[in-house]
């Protein structure tokens, strides 16, 4: 395909990824070095859709069906690509650079994984050292755990250094602040509670993909994480990318995962693969710290959509779950500071995050999935009774 809009090849954003972002007045669709005001340009075509992307918020369109958003992107590929719309849609393009965009959609859960074998590995050797370092259960079921969907943020927001217990009678703002370098899943179409989600039924209620960061507050994490699991040292923050891909736009990125083949249980096999080739950097002050490979996720997303749903429990338009920290082999693939530097190395005030990943393209180039920034500011003043 080629557009009347000049795309550079390397940009990212090309015709084959067509991102869906919103600003304060509309929603957005990233392209080239522009962004399309999808509000304005449905009302100019008179788009049968113009209700659905009316409101600065993907929720409506999020809550449509599968045939929808298939339409939809079909719709703003054909005005990208036919001239004649070019007099009606090139009045709402504007300068990606540009655009104060937030976060895009209301969050309702959010759940983390723990899909990536060698992050939990490593974790579990530096958290329990003469311990195996897996547990008994990991290769059998996608760990996981709800977090809170309150403190999701869009990228850009500054991420407040939290507090907390560190350890008996010892109570102040965190010293280990970790990153952890994920992707997050957006439900749209609800499935129904008491009806499980087969892996086969992914793509129905899955509408698309971002990039993830998991503000970790390591010393907050040990103290309180037995029994229960995680609580305060992650639910302070979670920084989400501003531009949620499409599936259909990662349909060329898929590959199987290496749970594949295994013997699991049967709601837990995949009959097509739904891992993804994923590649992500980690940056800190604009130095580059690793380049995790998502492909090498133990779990998919629709194994993990799946076991979330296994017992019954429904997913609702704008859920949020997210792989887990994403590890490679290799210490330059590792996704987080306590994998890099054991505990002696974490983020000081004034810290700047950036994660950013990218994906094979339909046109055989790579598509961005855009970049998640934070940047850590001090504690806010200790409570008192």
């Amino acid at each position: 395909m080629t557009s009347w809009l000049p795309i550079a090849a390397d940009s990212g954003f090309g015709l084959d990824n067509l991102p869906y972002g919103v600003d304060d007045n509309a929603v957005l669709v990233a392209v080239g070095d522009a962004v399309l005001d999808l509000t304005a340009a449905a009302r100019a075509t008179g788009s049968p859709y113009a209700d659905l992307v009316a409101a600065p918020s993907l929720d409506a369109l999020l809550a449509a069906d599968p045939d929808t958003w298939a339409a939809v992107r079909a719709e703003v590929t054909t005005w990208l690509t036919d001239a004649s719309y070019r007099p009606t849609v090139e009045p709402c393009l504007r300068a990606r650079d540009d655009a104060a965009l937030r976060l895009p959609f209301t969050v309702g859960d959010y759940v983390d994984f723990y899909a990536s074998e060698q992050h939990a590995a490593n974790l579990g050797r530096i958290l329990r050292p003469g311990d195996p370092a897996l547990r008994p259960n990991w290769h059998h079921l996608p760990v996981g755990y709800h977090g809170r969907s309150g403190t999701v943020v869009v990228s850009g927001t500054p991420v407040i250094r939290p507090q907390g217990q560190r350890g008996a009678g010892d109570f102040g703002p965190t010293q280990r602040l970790d990153v952890e370098v994920e992707v997050g899943f957006v439900v749209g179409a609800p499935s129904r509670h008491g009806s499980p989600v087969p892996t086969g039924d992914f793509a129905t209620h899955v509408f698309g993909a971002c990039l993830v960061n998991d503000w970790s507050a390591r010393d907050i994490q040990a103290w309180e994480y037995q029994p229960l699991g995680p609580f305060l040292g992650k639910s302070f923050a979670t920084s989400v990318s501003p531009w949620i891909v499409p599936l259909a736009a990662l349909s060329v990125a898929r590959v199987a995962v290496p749970s594949a083949g295994r013997d699991l249980a049967p709601y837990l096999r995949e009959d097509a693969p739904w891992g993804l080739d994923l590649d992500l950097e980690l940056r800190r002050n604009g130095e580059v710290l690793s380049r995790p490979p998502y492909r090498e996720m133990f779990w998919s997303p629709a194994q993990m959509l799946a076991h979330m749903t296994v017992n019954g429990a429904s997913v609702r338009t704008g859920d949020l779950f997210a792989s887990g920290t994403v590890s490679g082999d290799d210490r330059s693939q590792w996704g987080s500071l306590i994998e890099l530097y054991g505990n002696t190395e974490f983020l000081g005030d004034g810290d700047e995050v950036v994660i950013s990943g990218s994906a094979p393209g339909a046109g055989g180039g790579r598509l961005s999935l855009g970049e998640v920034r934070g940047v850590i500011r001090p504690a806010a003043a200790a409570p008192r009774g």
